[in-house]
């Protein structure tokens, strides 16, 4: 399956493939979305039946959707579902997206697997975003917490843009800042080499 806006294109880098996101890894993402709440903007785990009715009442009409909210992908490692995310919160009219991301536990516990997966996913986000969609943004949200997935992001060509100062609240009476990254078509150039 292919969304309908985005051309028909391989995006692949080294081991890695990005596809659309795939139905049967609904499960495989919802046990990652609840091993790590943390990092995410969900405030309780999901049930099986409640990932379920997502992808059904979500997900799947996405694909035949002109300009749809958000585009889903799973990012595959030497075929194997390592990773998803895409861009979301999509302005059509503005050309910009919000770019989200989420690994495999295991993974994400290992620095430079996670860098190498993380980097992957920018790096043929952006071929989608820059190159198949002809977008001129991209943006973040990250809380400050987790310095690591920042210095990937600013590697990768996102610039801080912005601190927002308490923005969330972790535990009760424990806020983190929320860092706002911006990425240009420009810069995605510079930092992959690539010839818009």
């Amino acid at each position: 399956m292919n969304y309908r806006p985005l051309p028909p294109a391989e995006y692949r880098w080294q081991n890695y493939h990005l596809v659309p996101i795939r139905y049967e890894d609904r499960e495989p993402i919802r046990a990652w979305r609840n091993a790590q709440l943390e990092v995410l903007r969900q405030a309780a785990p999901l049930t099986a039946e409640q990932q379920d009715t997502y992808f059904q009442r979500v997900v799947l009409p996405l694909f035949d959707q002109e300009k749809p909210g958000q585009l889903l992908f799973s990012l595959l490692h030497r075929g194997e579902l390592v990773a998803y995310g895409g861009l979301v919160y999509l302005s059509w009219q503005d050309k910009r997206a919000e770019v989200s991301f989420l690994v495999e536990p295991a993974r994400a516990a290992d620095a430079a697997t996670y860098r190498q997966d993380f980097l992957a996913h920018l790096r043929l986000l952006g071929q989608v975003a820059f190159e198949g969609l002809k977008f001129n943004r991209l943006f973040t949200e990250t809380y400050d917490i987790r310095p690591a997935h920042v210095a990937i992001l600013e590697e990768s060509g996102f610039r801080l843009e912005g601190r927002l100062r308490q923005h969330i609240q972790l535990a009760p009476g424990t806020f983190a800042d929320s860092l706002m990254h911006g990425q240009l078509a420009a810069d995605y150039a510079t930092a992959f080499g690539s010839a818009l």
